[in-house]
């Protein structure tokens, strides 16, 4: 078998265990002479998967009893509608702008409402997190909005923005389980599964109970409506279940290897390892405001062009694959997820040692 170090931004690693482990169930789940992927959702052969499925994730993230866990379809950018068709009171909603997913959220917004960005950091193409401790948030606002880690520019709010008293919306989508949260101080958060989760096809959404009504903007389809799903516990229509089973196996895997306690001190020791040599070579810089960097992915150059292109060529003639950056950022990106071994982050390093050293 020849697996690659897989640095995409999703979708993305898995761990091989996991992988192994629905391999093996591939034909036949538990006896039940059948793949999860032929099951009907309404047996109770997959209302045990997909119950199993929340009670480990609830665990995980520690999720108080007065939110609801949701699996749906449509990935994040569905929520960038359902977000405000849902929440809307007012019509009002304050948004920081930190990269093109909380943007395209954002103009997704303007469709149902007054919605306007508090603070941005476009000025600099994202590359760092606005201070967000005293924003020009208004009185009548439904909901502030961030994209908390930005897959695309490498940056992560480390303190979350002070909202004066307003729900706070996430799109966690490429931090997800990757480290502790406080569940309480959010009113919903959601995210993709294909960048720290599971395949692709699931958003996982975590919803106070409170902002689970049938007082949602006229004309929201009857599938967006949150309070569809929640009544029937994800089981409306038929959700993806395969991807719900391979989430499921994830998170035994990570509950296994300590909870996210120990996920968080994985993914700072493969960060920290990277950064370091970023900051402490003369060839490839990052491209982030230190204080703001994410632990999951990590966008560098070398400043050249060309060399950026060569450089992504060579790593994957060695293993190392899926390292071209964003179009919006150039050169070159790493994003090392819960599932990326320290061998790989350090397989990286090595290789990037010789490259310098060579060109």
């Amino acid at each position: 078998m020849n697996r690659v170090y897989n640095f995409s931004a999703g979708p993305a690693v898995l761990p091989e265990e996991v992988l192994k482990e629905a391999a093996g169930d591939m034909l036949d789940y538990k006896g039940s002479g059948m793949s999860v992927m032929e099951m009907s959702h309404r047996s109770q052969v997959f209302q045990d998967i997909i119950d199993e499925a929340e009670a480990d994730f609830r665990e995980l993230l520690s999720v108080p009893d007065n939110y609801k866990v949701l699996f749906l379809q449509g990935g994040a950018s569905q929520q960038f509608a359902a977000v405000p068709m849902n929440l809307m009171k007012n019509k009002v909603a304050d948004y920081i702008i930190t990269g093109n997913w909380a943007k395209k959220a954002y103009e997704e917004a303007v469709k149902y409402g007054d919605a306007k960005p508090v603070a941005s950091s476009a000025d600099d193409n994202f590359s760092y997190i606005p201070d967000c401790s005293d924003l020009p948030i208004r009185e009548n606002a439904d909901y502030v909005y961030i994209c908390e880690n930005n897959t695309i520019y490498g940056t992560k709010f480390h303190t979350l923005p002070d909202t004066k008293g307003k729900n706070l919306v996430s799109d966690v989508s490429s931090c997800f389980m990757s480290e502790p949260v406080d569940v309480s101080k959010y009113a919903v958060l959601y995210g993709g599964v294909q960048k720290n989760i599971g395949p692709a096809g699931l958003v996982i959404s975590v919803i106070r109970d409170d902002l689970i009504t049938e007082d949602v903007l006229p004309g929201t389809p009857t599938m967006l409506s949150w309070k569809t799903q929640a009544d029937k516990g994800s089981l409306y229509n038929t959700p993806n279940c395969w991807a719900i089973y391979v989430c499921g196996l994830v998170f035994k895997w990570l509950k296994k290897n300590g909870g996210l306690e120990a996920a968080r001190e994985r993914n700072e020791k493969k960060a920290a390892l990277l950064y370091d040599f970023l900051d402490n070579n003369s060839l490839f810089k990052g491209t982030v405001r230190r204080a703001d960097r994410s632990l999951m992915n990590v966008p560098f150059i070398t400043g050249d062009k060309e060399l950026d292109v060569e450089f992504v060529k060579e790593a994957a003639a060695n293993g190392l694959v899926n390292l071209k950056g964003h179009r919006s950022v150039g050169g070159m990106r790493a994003s090392i997820y819960n599932a990326m071994p320290y061998e790989g982050v350090e397989k990286l390093v090595g290789f990037m040692k010789k490259f310098a050293v060579e060109h």
